[in-house]
């Protein structure tokens, strides 16, 4: 099945500049309204004027020191005033930006430097514990193609004539004259790295005109506009944070208020104190805060709409957050490939909007594919394919990666797996990659996960295959209780019992106190499933027909 409606739009959004190109959307915009708030970080808010002035003089000095179109320009910052400014500067010169999470490796960190060849890094002296310019001070040498840094910090340091104080940078520029760059929708933005399916880091290159359409259906299906704004508190060095919140603010004129990292209780108090009216959020990010709320009241009626995506959902979790925090809050599916949005529910969707990921967004055709892609029938579980202005240019230097990941008739395999119902929702089951195959049956996880949370002394579950020789898998059920909870293997076995098939119940039940928190580059589930493998010795016999799988 194909759909290729669009999600009906609450207001039709209007552009402030022509959407062709990043910088030139930005400049247009700030022309048009250089007194209007853009973003505001701590007690301080800045224009649109003074944002494009600051990113127009880092461009210049960026320039001066040989940055040319289609270099790349790493970013490695929380979110911070500094973060935007760098974008737009890599825009006004055709640049790519590289966005790295602060938290990443140093493994990370030297494969995503040599791999773009970043010339030059605009990083933050320190992130927690971690000094970030004495470990790239430390890799200088190893790295020749990156020649600069520009650093984000409040010491007063000594620098060598490759590091600079961005404060600085931008200083200077002010004083440069800047050649204007040809940049077009085609041209390359950004290069955001992923492990997807394989564990293995892909850089995906999003282009200007890329990242714009997504940021227009995003806010389209939102219905946001110039009076609208948004507390940024996802991180902008991800796509949710770059694609999802920057965009659709930058698209409509609107304002962002910048979070650091996001702090459930600085969140509410960052509400309370400038009264945004949009919030995206993973559902953790929510749980959080909808607890907070519960230990101390906070004034949030200011909150209109946004996001919760990023990873499963119960819809009692989503009716709780549009009770207490978001009225209008909206499940959506999105990945890095597509520059953010594919899919998103709508206020009308009745019953569907809190059991879906809703329709496929403006400009977006979403299939459900077999192995031999052909298109599948309603309500048959296949491949998610994506076919769209939104999806990507490819992985960044790979060909032939970049190739395996499309179809022959141009759709984008997501590496998820799902159906749609007939009346055109889109359901998301799990990953290809993800399926459990126990007695030549294939189970998704996510199916067994959803039950599980349901169980009122289930906080966080995660479903994992373990070899056995009989079977070939035995489901595992990796459970965090709520605090306090008394709960059995048995009793969660029963409470899936009636709505999962036999087979699909887990042979294995472990309670565990919390989950491993990989490094970048290895999923969750698979840390969880390495752990079950090693000590799971049921796994080894044949499964007991009982159920029996004590923690």
């Amino acid at each position: 099945m194909t759909v290729m409606d669009r999600v009906p739009t609450r207001s039709e959004v209007r552009f402030l500049g022509p959407p062709t190109d990043l910088a030139g959307l930005f400049r247009a915009t700030a022309d048009a309204q250089p007194d209007a708030p853009f973003l505001r970080f701590g007690a301080r808010a800045w224009t649109y004027a003074e944002v494009a002035s600051d990113a127009r003089a880092l461009a210049a000095a960026f320039q001066d020191v040989g940055v040319e179109k289609g270099d790349r320009i790493v970013v490695l910052l929380p979110n911070l005033v500094e973060t935007v400014v760098t974008i737009m500067a890599a825009a006004e010169l055709g640049a790519l930006i590289v966005p790295i999470n602060p938290q990443s490796s140093p493994r990370e960190l030297r494969f995503v430097l040599r791999n773009t060849e970043a010339m030059i890094a605009v990083i933050a002296e320190r992130v927690g514990e971690v000094e970030y310019l004495e470990l790239f001070e430390s890799m200088l040498p190893d790295l020749p193609s990156l020649q600069y840094l520009a650093t984000v910090g409040e010491e007063d340091l000594w620098y060598d004539d490759r590091i600079f104080q961005f404060e600085d940078l931008v200083s200077a520029g002010r004083g440069l004259g800047f050649e204007s760059v040809d940049v077009t929708t085609e041209d390359a933005l950004a290069v955001l790295y992923t492990a997807g399916t394989s564990q293995k880091q892909k850089g995906v290159v999003l282009s200007h005109g890329n990242l714009l359409a997504a940021g227009w259906a995003t806010a389209s299906a939102l219905g946001m506009s110039a009076a609208d704004s948004t507390l940024c508190s996802v991180p902008l060095f991800n796509i949710f944070g770059l694609g999802a919140t920057l965009l659709p603010t930058l698209v409509t004129g609107g304002s962002l208020i910048l979070q650091e990292q996001f702090d459930a209780a600085e969140a509410l108090d960052l509400i309370e104190a400038h009264g945004p009216t949009v919030l995206h959020g993973v559902p953790t990010m929510f749980v959080l805060m909808l607890r907070e709320l519960g230990e101390r009241p906070a004034e949030v009626e200011s909150l209109r709409t946004g996001i919760i995506a990023g990873a499963p959902v119960a819809p009692e979790l989503v009716r709780a957050i549009r009770r207490d925090l978001v009225p209008e809050v909206e499940i959506a599916y999105g990945l890095t490939e597509s520059s953010s949005t594919v899919s998103i529910t709508q206020p009308s969707d009745g019953d569907d909007r809190e059991t879906s990921v809703g329709r496929p967004v403006a400009g977006v055709d979403i299939a459900i594919l077999d192995a031999d892609e052909h298109q599948l029938a309603i309500g048959q579980v296949g491949h998610i394919a994506i076919r769209g202005p939104t999806v990507m240019q490819g992985y960044f230097r790979q060909p032939a990666t970049t190739r395996a990941a499309m179809t022959g008739d141009g759709f984008l395999r997501t590496g998820d797996l799902g159906n749609f119902d007939s009346a055109g929702f889109l359901h998301i089951v799990g990953r290809e990659s993800d399926v459990i195959l126990r007695g030549g049956y294939g189970v998704h996880p996510r199916e067994v996960e959803d039950y599980l949370r349901s169980h009122p002394a289930v906080d966080e579950a995660v479903v994992v295959g373990v070899p056995n020789e009989v079977l070939g898998e035995l489901i595992c059920a990796c459970v965090i209780p709520v605090e306090g909870a008394l709960v059995s293997p048995d009793e969660i076995r029963q409470h899936c019992r009636p709505a999962l098939a036999e087979y699909k119940l887990p042979d294995i039940v472990r309670f565990l106190e919390e989950f491993p928190h990989p490094e970048e580059g290895r999923s969750q589930r698979a840390e969880l499933a390495h752990m079950m493998r090693l000590f799971d010795t049921v796994a080894e016999g044949e499964p007991d027909p009982a159920g029996r799988g004590d923690n």
